[in-house]
């Protein structure tokens, strides 16, 4: 992504090497996105039809929370908008008036995105403009971008870091010495070595925020299976005993994996509940992945910039591992140095990472303190988490008053808190007191007319499979960035 981006975006007089080897494995179990990646492909014109080909994409339109209020139970955090408003207030207090009326159904009927995700449909070209994301194999979206970049002017190195060779006097990275005593010199550097952070931790010491105490799940099991079960354009987050399993479709094959914390379970019960688990027969056994949930204090140093997982690690849970590496990337390019990086622009730069990151990680920690899974141990221990402080304000302003807000540019509207809060049944003690200003009878109608809207969009779309069939019989578009 890093290579792409700067191929596509930096002047002439640039030069971006990406130093790569094809010995060392990639972690890759990231399969599902966020609707912001398609802001990121449409920057490098890349067309839709072409991008679906060659990953195996299929579409998403939100996230099925399955058990996680307890056994049966299933929301939705849909893209998009949930219900309409009126006058001077959100949805939300209209619903939260019928909820306490006892005439509120769940937010499933007066979601676009969930109406239609529900019922297997998926609008196409010139069909309702929904919000939507991709499910994609990534190791075939990152051989994808490779071409991109080299046809760009991208040159790519192979080879492995030997050690990192920093400037005596300002401290900032000289140069890479590679396998075989190859130096290499550069302006700047980012650090996509992953975990192993060999730039941003091995010589800069960035230093690490670890956040297990709140997102203890520390293990992660993946193995792709054959198709099988409904093609539906939205992902499955299913709750299990001491975690959760992830469900991707793609066109090939299905995605499966299993998150979950060691201090509840071992990697061979792990295995046996995912593989019990699954749509269609495995393919091959099970992979682990152990992480650290936290980031790096400090992702911009000098001129090492760190992105992936070298940045840190945020499980999948919402999909942002990949939309976090491509802001970071877009707050690069905004600050892009002339020359030596300052201070100032650093400090910028780590200040709104910081930001950006603890938000999202208690927008994680919402879905597991809100659990009704009562009499498992891990989600038991989960409803007792000590919340940080942001994330407790949150929950009180949201049960005091109905209210939630998106607080300056996090990544999660008061939408998406909106669903996960009703979803998940913590519901709010009060509502705006103007949504009283309209009749009983009249709300009643109000919400019966947008469900009833909502219905005949969705039987009136397409079903996923024909969509996703469609676009990619269509020729691609002649790439027309530079």
């Amino acid at each position: 992504m890093a290579a792409a981006l700067l191929a596509r975006f930096l002047p002439p007089d640039y030069r971006v090497e990406l130093v790569e080897s094809e010995s060392i494995g990639t972690v890759g179990v990231g399969e599902a996105t966020i609707p912001q990646i398609r802001h990121f492909n449409q920057a490098l014109g890349i067309d839709e039809a072409e991008f679906l080909r060659e990953t195996k994409g299929s579409f998403k339109l939100g996230i099925a929370f399955d058990g996680w209020r307890g056994e049966g139970h299933s929301y939705m955090h849909a893209f998009g908008p949930v219900g309409q408003s009126s006058g001077l207030i959100a949805f939300r207090h209209y619903w939260l008036r019928a909820k306490a009326l006892g005439h509120a159904k769940d937010l499933a009927h007066y979601s676009p995105n969930e109406m239609a995700a529900r019922n297997l449909r998926m609008p196409g070209p010139g069909g309702a403009d929904l919000p939507y994301a991709y499910h994609f194999d990534a190791s075939l979206y990152a051989a994808f971008l490779r071409h991109y970049a080299e046809t760009r002017g991208a040159l790519r190195t192979e080879g492995t870091i030997e050690r990192v060779e920093r400037d005596g006097e300002t401290g900032d990275i000289a140069a890479l010495v590679l396998d075989g005593d190859r130096r290499l010199e550069a302006d700047f550097f980012i650090d996509c070595t992953g975990f192993r952070a060999l730039l941003i931790e091995g010589a800069m010491g960035a230093g690490f925020d670890d956040w297990s105490n709140l997102l203890p799940c520390d293990r992660a099991l993946a193995v792709p299976c054959a198709s099988g079960g409904d093609f539906t354009p939205y992902t499955r987050a299913i709750a299990r005993k001491a975690g959760w399993q992830w469900r991707i479709p793609l066109q090939h094959r299905i995605g499966n994996g299993y998150v979950f914390s060691s201090q509840f379970c071992s990697e061979a019960d792990a295995a046996d509940t995912l593989l019990a688990n699954l749509d269609g027969s495995p393919d091959g056994d099970p992979r682990l992945l152990s992480f650290t949930t936290g980031k790096r204090r400090r992702q911009w140093i000098g001129n090492c910039l760190a992105l992936g997982l070298a940045a840190g690690f945020m499980e999948p849970l919402e999909s942002t591992s990949i939309h976090l590496v491509q802001s970071a990337l877009a707050r690069f390019l905004q600050l892009l140095p002339a020359g030596r990086s300052t201070p100032s622009t650093i400090d910028h730069f780590n200040a709104q990472a910081d930001f950006e990151w603890s938000r999202v990680r208690d927008f994680l920690v919402l879905h597991y303190w809100a659990n009704g899974r009562e009499g498992d141990p891990f989600w038991d221990a989960m409803r007792a988490l000590d919340l940080p402080a942001a994330l407790q304000a949150k929950i009180d302003q949201w049960r005091d008053t109905g209210h939630t807000h998106r607080e300056h540019e996090e990544l999660f509207t008061e939408v998406a808190w909106f669903q996960v809060f009703a979803g998940q049944g913590v519901l709010a003690n009060h509502y705006n007191p103007l949504a009283d200003a309209m009749a009983e009878q009249d709300l009643l109608d109000f919400l019966a007319s947008q469900e009833r809207q909502l219905e005949q969009a969705a039987a009136a779309m397409p079903h996923h499979a024909d969509t996703l069939g469609r676009l990619m019989a269509r020729p691609a578009k002649r790439n027309t960035a530079a």
